[in-house]
């Protein structure tokens, strides 16, 4: 049975971006350069990182919040303005010295040639001015979602999984680099395969990976550790032992986002009711339909239930 998604509350805090796509045609080589000359025709803005994930939950049903730290300049006020058209509730705090993260893509014929980005870091006193907005708002929302970009705005992550835990809300957090203890008592982690090998080491077998996960798991304190594997589908590691979802047999068209699409689902779904395992199972269906889409894109509640049903 699908549940009903519109009783998930979700709070989503971390890294945003805008995700600007430059879309135009290639029909020279620039005289000044061996490079290709592209004619743009169209430009599309998206949300990215964070933002992303809170569009996912939200075009499941979900109400969703996202708390995060963006510049006083251009393209914070055009993501301001995506998140509001999107339903999202918006806590953005401003930083007059930041640059709001801006990755620029230049796509032609359906091929991205090129990805620019602009980014710098928070500033520690709005930092500490979006935690204790946190602190005021946590109790309204069942499910947090910590994503990490590594953009510097989640620097008190380890004091927001605390106070989340305490709280008693489910806590999932989509990592970034190689120290994994600043995320140490969250419910669930969500790596993929390359930034798990980061943590643990390359593993040469299903058994050398379980064991690898396992001592990592305990070692964190966590419930549970999703690892996204790619063309391999996604591994859930518990104290109950590994439950593997084989990936979804369709065309990959574009990757970017995928994993935003796969906690956001996640988040949804364990907001519902639903235990790990079959939340895993939503998940992974709506990461194999959001790659079949360009760039970073969403999968809606009437998409996922219909690849429900067409497994019958």
């Amino acid at each position: 049975m699908f549940p009903d998604t519109s009783k998930a509350r979700i709070l989503v805090v971390g890294d945003v971006m805008l995700d600007r796509y430059w879309f135009g045609d290639v029909g020279r080589i620039s005289p000044e350069a061996p490079v290709p000359v592209v004619k743009v025709e169209r430009v599309e803005e998206r949300l990215g990182g964070a933002a992303n994930v809170a569009r996912n939950a939200q075009a499941l049903g979900a109400r969703v919040a996202l708390l995060s730290v963006v510049g006083e300049d251009e393209a914070g006020q055009a993501l301001e303005r995506l998140l509001v058209s999107s339903g999202i509730e918006t806590c953005l705090h401003r930083d007059a010295g930041l640059s709001t993260t801006i990755k620029l893509r230049v796509v032609a014929r359906q091929q991205q040639l090129l990805r620019i980005d602009f980014e710098n870091s928070p500033d520690h006193e709005v930092l500490k001015g979006k935690l204790e907005e946190y602190r005021r708002i946590l109790p309204d929302y069942q499910v947090v979602i910590l994503s990490d970009y590594g953009k510097g705005g989640l620097t008190h992550i380890t004091e927001m999984i605390r106070l989340a835990r305490e709280a008693g809300k489910i806590v999932l957090v989509d990592p970034k680099g190689e120290d994994y203890q600043r995320y140490a008592g969250a419910t669930l982690l969500t790596p993929n395969r390359s930034e798990l090998r980061q943590v643990v080491g390359r593993w040469n077998s299903e058994e050398d990976l379980r064991g690898r996960a396992e001592s990592l798991r305990a070692s964190l304190n966590l419930d549970a550790l999703l690892v996204t594997r790619s063309e391999e589908g996604m591994t859930l590691f518990s104290a109950n032992g590994s439950v593997h979802q084989p990936a979804q047999a369709r065309e990959v068209y574009d990757v970017s986002g995928a994993g935003d699409t796969v906690i956001a689902t996640l988040a949804v779904m364990l907001a519902c009711g639903l235990d790990m395992a079959a939340a895993m199972a939503l998940a992974n269906k709506a990461g194999g339909i959001v790659v079949a889409k360009l760039g970073t894109a969403t999968v809606t509640r009437e998409e996922l239930l219909e690849g429900v049903r067409s497994e019958g």
